[in-house]
């Protein structure tokens, strides 16, 4: 089977990533999600994202296994991994038992990249139903010198961050020996970033987009992406679909899109974004489309932790909600 060739990037780091990765975060679980992963490295993604919070890691692994047994790849160093430290984690201590036991779900020696999932701290055993009682302050400083040790022993290639603001990032800049690869955030055609993905252009920090497509048929999902009147009419024009489109725009914006898509026609769909472009005046169009941001994080504000709004959780980037 001809498979789709990705492009790559540079990391800070010096280490490459695949310029498309297939998230792993589902509720519920398929029970095919092992041999659907096999699907995926077969039809030719080469980074997978996964995280200790989604309880995906030990399909990744068995799936990078089976891919090894089959042929589909050739060493395990053909697929970047992707995990994150959850925020019942997120504390100097519990940052490198953490990512072992992730690795040990993984059935790996290492991650090519390990991200902070949120800047928050929660009581251990808590997930995102979390009560305002649940929040802990965030020790930001002792919880990234744990990830740069990680990344000193070789368990992590790259470090990074997700849902990180621009001040939060300038915060953590201002200690770091070890400046974070990566800043996962929510970035689609609806909600652009553009302040904040400037400001990690400067800095050199890559952004990778979770929900490019508005994570379209989710539970907590929108159809403001996927039924956009502006990426309708280019997707028409170019005989593309909308999802291509939206993919395709996060690329050439410069950013990572994470697709979740465990069908196997749209998982290949979704791959074939890198041999045409968006015209300058496509750009522009979508450059217009109205802003919203989709996940709050309304769950993390309370009264007793370090964010006492969501304008402190999101500072400048804050929302038409």
């Amino acid at each position: 089977m001809e498979k789709e060739m990705i492009p790559q990037v540079v990391l800070n780091t010096g280490h490459r990533i695949p310029s498309i990765g297939l998230g792993t975060s589902c509720d519920p679980i398929p029970a095919n999600l092992t041999s659907t992963l096999v699907t995926a490295i077969e039809l030719g993604y080469r980074h997978i994202d996964t995280a200790s919070f989604y309880k995906t890691e030990e399909f990744v692994g068995q799936a990078i296994a089976q891919a090894l047994e089959r042929g589909l790849i050739d060493n395990r160093s053909d697929v970047f991994v992707t995990s994150k430290l959850w925020c019942s984690d997120s504390d100097h201590d519990l940052v490198l038992p953490a990512l072992k036991g992730s690795l040990q779900k993984l059935g790996l020696d290492y991650v090519d990249l390990y991200l902070v999932h949120w800047p928050v701290r929660l009581k251990q055993g808590v997930g995102l139903l979390c009560q305002k009682e649940d929040i802990l302050p965030f020790d930001m400083k002792g919880t990234w010198e744990a990830m740069e040790e990680c990344f000193r022993l070789g368990l992590a290639k790259s470090i990074g961050v997700s849902n990180f603001s621009s001040k939060k990032l300038s915060q953590l800049l201002a200690y770091a020996t070890v400046s974070p690869a990566v800043n996962q955030v929510e970035m689609s055609p609806t909600w652009q970033q553009r302040k904040l993905r400037e400001f990690c252009n400067e800095k050199e920090i890559h952004v990778c987009s979770w929900s490019p497509l508005g994570a379209y048929g989710s539970k907590w999902g929108s159809s403001m992406v996927m039924e956009n009147p502006i990426l309708k009419d280019i997707a028409m024009v170019k005989g593309k679909t909308i999802a291509q489109i939206a993919l395709r725009w996060v690329y050439q914006e410069g950013a990572i899109p994470i697709v979740k898509s465990f069908n196997r026609d749209r998982m290949s769909e979704n791959l074939k974004i890198f041999d045409w472009e968006l015209t300058q005046e496509e750009l522009d169009k979508i450059s217009q489309i109205p802003q919203k941001k989709l996940f709050s994080g309304e769950m993390f504000i309370s009264p007793n932790g370090p964010y006492k709004s969501l304008e402190e959780l999101w500072e400048e980037e804050v929302l038409t909600l």
